[in-house]
């Protein structure tokens, strides 16, 4: 997993390529290309003009380019490549004119120096550097034979001053500007982990409404339906008028619920229509809801009757469904339920109660996730309340919906 992950990391780590693609033992040679060039121009160009007292010979030009060639390992060794591309360029100047052309190697040097955050080496060899070019070029010259002309005067001495301090802090400036990309990149790649991470529970709490959705209209729909194909059936050689009404009363309840599930679907391909294509599941269809149970429903509102908001007004539709679901499927032949609508100051309280021989049993449901844990969920996603257990001769679903005026649930 470790390789995985350096192989296919971010792009600010380092080594996130294996194999043939790990990270090179040395830098890109353009800079010491670069220097080279400097170095070995500027002194044809200094032997030309009597500005180098000694031969060009293959050692010399060796000299030159011991520096740029030591440029190729200063990401692995930073000071050393610093020291050795100084001791080239002073050991050269100790028999030439002084000329900026001679320091490139050095001057890169101290810049990687100071952008690879070792600003204490680069100031402590730039000084080191300065006080043994001056030694060795001026204070000890006569004693070391090095020529009158390749010995500094008092503009190089200011000029060789300056130069480190400027490259110092450019090369400060490069790991500062270099360390807010890599901040940049890290915020970057975060906010699009969490906008994934967003779209993903998104799109996983639409699938659980979906789910929710299609169980209570399906549930409801296809519990009344057994119903009524029990009722005809035992009806059918006896009393075929009432098995007919059975059967019409099945049509009824799969042209409802097919209506519903496209209504559903419709809902979920086009969410922020601004008309629905179906009517909105509310309690204003809550006589059409009872009309169809299939049992005997005594329906009872008090309060002042306002507009809910269209969320609570769906689940109130959909709790009271799923408990009416639940009567038929558990409470036996002969039960009777009543529904109490209690439109309160701030909220919404329900109260479906059913009365029959297995009456204890309605609120049970074998399918995990479905059921009174169905009408809790739904509930608590609105920062509502369920509650449910038997009562005298029969069994109570409690539930209690904040109707904020405000639209904080929106």
């Amino acid at each position: 997993m470790e390789e995985v992950t350096r192989q296919w990391g971010p792009p600010w780590r380092e080594d996130r390529r294996i194999g043939r693609f790990q990270r090179r033992r040395w830098a890109h040679p353009g800079s010491g290309v670069v220097a080279g060039f400097f170095h070995v121009i500027g002194a044809n160009n200094a032997a030309g003009e009597a500005g180098v007292f000694r031969p060009l010979t293959g050692w010399v030009y060796a000299l030159l380019l011991v520096g740029p060639f030591a440029l190729l390992w200063r990401k692995r060794f930073p000071v050393t490549v610093f020291v050795v591309a100084v001791a080239a360029s002073i050991g050269f100047a100790t028999f030439a004119a002084p000329r900026w052309s001679y320091a490139v190697a050095p001057a890169i040097a101290l810049f990687n120096l100071a952008r690879m955050g070792r600003p204490w080496p680069a100031v402590i060899g730039a000084g080191a550097s300065y006080l043994a070019y001056f030694a060795i070029c001026w204070a000890f010259a006569d004693h070391l034979g090095v020529p009158v002309g390749a010995r500094p005067g008092p503009r190089e001495a200011v000029f060789l001053a300056v130069t480190p301090i400027v490259l110092i802090f450019l090369g400060g400036a490069s790991k500062v500007r270099s360390e807010h990309m890599v901040e940049m990149l890290k915020v970057r790649a975060e906010r699009e982990r969490a906008k994934k991470e967003q779209e993903r529970r998104q799109a996983s709490e639409e699938r659980l409404r979906m789910a929710r959705e299609l169980h209570d209209v399906l549930g409801h729909h296809l519990s009344l339906i057994n119903v009524q194909a029990g009722v005809g059936l035992h009806l059918m050689d006896k009393q075929p008028e009432q098995a007919r009404e059975a059967l019409t009363a099945i049509k009824t309840a799969s042209a409802e619920a097919l209506r519903e599930v496209r209504a559903v679907l419709d809902v979920m391909r086009a969410e922020n229509e601004s008309a629905p294509r179906q009517p909105a599941l509310g309690l204003n269809r809550l006589e059409e809801l009872t009309a169809d149970a299939g049992l005997p429903i005594t329906t009872k509102v008090t309060g002042d009757d306002r507009p809910l908001p269209p969320e609570v007004d769906r689940a109130a539709y959909r709790i009271i469904q799923e408990a009416l679901t639940n009567v038929r499927k558990h409470a036996g032949p002969g039960a009777t339920a009543s529904i109490a609508v209690d439109y309160l100051p701030t909220a919404l309280h329900l109260a479906i109660r059913n009365e029959g021989p297995d009456a204890a049993e309605a609120g049970s449901d074998p399918g995990e996730g479905t059921g009174i844990a169905g009408m809790r969920e739904r509930a608590q996603s609105l920062g509502g309340s369920v509650e449910a257990g038997p009562v005298d001769g029969g069994f109570l679903v409690s539930v209690l919906l904040p109707t904020p005026d405000d639209g904080s649930l929106s």
